[in-house]
C-alpha cells in the first residue's frame, strides 16, 4: 500500500512538471533577527590575474621577486597581497525579511579607500540604512581594492562574471537564511544596483557585459559617475522601460552626470531633475545636491542624513 502511494505521488509530481502546473513554493517565516556575515567567495573582484580590457595591459604589471603588484595611474604601486586579495562579500538579511513576499537584492559597490568593516558597515551604515528603510530586501557588498585609491573592477571586467557572482551570492544568502531556502529562492529577487563614488567603474562594466541585466530592476548612483558615460547611456536606452535610474550628485561628479543627461536628451528619453516622491519601473531622476556637500561622507549625509535609506523607502514595489 505504502509503495503504491509513493508511486502515485511521484507520478503526480512528474505530471505537474510536464504539464506546466507550478508546484507549491515552500513558505518561510519572517526573520526574527538580523543576519550578517563576511563570506569568502569563489567569485570575487580580486585576486585578478587578467588584463585591463581598455588598455590590453596586464593588471598586475609590477613584480618584486615573487611579489606582484599594480602600478596605479594615480601614482604608486599597490601590491596584490595587501590590496588585491580580499575575497570577501558582506551579506546581510534584516530582521523582518520575508522571502514569501516581493523582495529585492540590494548590491552595493563601495568607493575608494574603503573596507567592508570600517566603511560600509561602521561608517556609512549601509546594512542599517537598508534595515531602517522598510524595504523587503537583502544586501550583498563585495570588497574591491582594499583601502586604496583604485576603482578597478578586477574580475567584474570579465564577461558574465557579475551573473556568476550573483549566483554564488544567492546560494550563500539561502544558507544564511536557513529554513531550507535554496539559491533558486534568492535568484528570483530583482537586483537594485547601488554604486557610490568609484563604485561607478565596476557598475558600468557589469551593465555592459555582466550577463545579469535582465535581473537588474534599478540603478542607484550616489555621487558616482566619473566616466564611462556611454555604458550608462547604453543601459538606459536598452532597459529604461522596465528598470529605474536614480542619480544624486554633488559638484564632484556633476560634469559626468550632466553628460549623461545630455546623452539621454539626444536619445529622446525623458527624465526629472528633482527628488521623486516614489521610485518605480521606468522612472529616471537626477538630483544635484545643493550646497557644499562632502563627497567622502555622501553615503551618510547628502541632501538628507542616511540618503540610501531615503532612496530605498521610495521603492514602493518592495515595501515590507
Amino acid at each position: 500500500m505504502r509503495r503504491s502511494v509513493l508511486k502515485f505521488m511521484a507520478a503526480a509530481g512528474a505530471w505537474a512538471i510536464s504539464s506546466g502546473v507550478p508546484l507549491a513554493r515552500q513558505t518561510y517565516k519572517r526573520l526574527v533577527q538580523d543576519i550578517s556575515a563576511l563570506v569568502e567567495m569563489e567569485h570575487s573582484a580580486f585576486p585578478y590575474r587578467g588584463q585591463n580590457p581598455e588598455t590590453q595591459e596586464d593588471f598586475l604589471n609590477v613584480s618584486d621577486g615573487q611579489r606582484r603588484g599594480h602600478k596605479s595611474p594615480r601614482g604608486g604601486v599597490h601590491w596584490e597581497d595587501e590590496s588585491y586579495s580580499d575575497r570577501r562579500t558582506l551579506l546581510f538579511l534584516p530582521a523582518g525579511f520575508d522571502l514569501n513576499r516581493p523582495a529585492a537584492l540590494v548590491v552595493f559597490f563601495h568607493g575608494n579607500e574603503a573596507t567592508l568593516e570600517r566603511d560600509v558597515v561602521a561608517r556609512q551604515h549601509i546594512p542599517r540604512q537598508l534595515a531602517a528603510s522598510g524595504l523587503n530586501g537583502v544586501l550583498a557588498a563585495p570588497q574591491f581594492a582594499v583601502d586604496i585609491r583604485d576603482s578597478s573592477p578586477g574580475n567584474f571586467w570579465r564577461a558574465g562574471f557579475f551573473a556568476n557572482w550573483l549566483r554564488e551570492v544567492d546560494s550563500n544568502l539561502a544558507r544564511l537564511h536557513g529554513q531550507r531556502a535554496s539559491g533558486a529562492d534568492f535568484a528570483r529577487l530583482p537586483v537594485i544596483l547601488v554604486a557610490y563614488s568609484g563604485g561607478y567603474f565596476p557598475a558600468a562594466w557589469c551593465l555592459k557585459l555582466g550577463g545579469a541585466n535582465s535581473r537588474i530592476a534599478g540603478l542607484v548612483l550616489m555621487d558616482a559617475i566619473y566616466g564611462d558615460v556611454e555604458k550608462f547611456d547604453a543601459w538606459v536606452r536598452a532597459d529604461h522601460k522596465r528598470a529605474f535610474l536614480f542619480s544624486a550628485y554633488s559638484t564632484a561628479s556633476r560634469k559626468w552626470n550632466l553628460q549623461l543627461e545630455d546623452a539621454l536628451r539626444q536619445d529622446d528619453i525623458g527624465f526629472s531633475q528633482a527628488l521623486p516622491e516614489t521610485i518605480q519601473k521606468g522612472s529616471i531622476n537626477f538630483f544635484e545636491v545643493p550646497g557644499n556637500v562632502d563627497h567622502v561622507e555622501f553615503m551618510s549625509s547628502a541632501w538628507t542624513t542616511d540618503p540610501l535609506q531615503w532612496v530605498l523607502q521610495r521603492i514602493v514595489k518592495f515595501r515590507s
